[in-house]
């Protein structure tokens, strides 16, 4: 943060509360990182989303019929069985290794 011009400093202050660790630093720090996974989760979902309803193969929406390629539901389930088999292995290691 510190290296982005003339409001680095600034970003820098407000997010650690100065340069001391206190209760308001550590409430920041948390909070950041407690909504940084359903920020990327928000981007994830918007970008499939986006790929399904254009097809992999035409991410613009250009109207190229011949050379869309459509995603079937098999697609989106097999996104959504990956997705939580990636979670549990995450949650499993979070759980044996804190």
């Amino acid at each position: 943060l510190s290296a982005i011009p003339i409001v680095g400093s600034d970003l820098v202050i407000w997010v650690w509360g100065g340069f001391s660790v206190s209760h308001p630093t550590l409430e920041r720090l948390f909070t950041l990182h407690f909504l940084l996974p359903f920020i990327l989760l928000g981007f994830v979902m918007a970008h499939i989303i986006l790929l399904h309803q254009h097809g992999s193969s035409n991410p613009l929406g250009l109207e190229l019929d011949s050379d869309k390629i459509y995603f079937y539901p098999y697609f989106y389930l097999k996104d959504i069985l990956g997705g939580f088999v990636c979670l549990f292995l995450f949650v499993l290691i979070c759980i044996y290794s804190p």
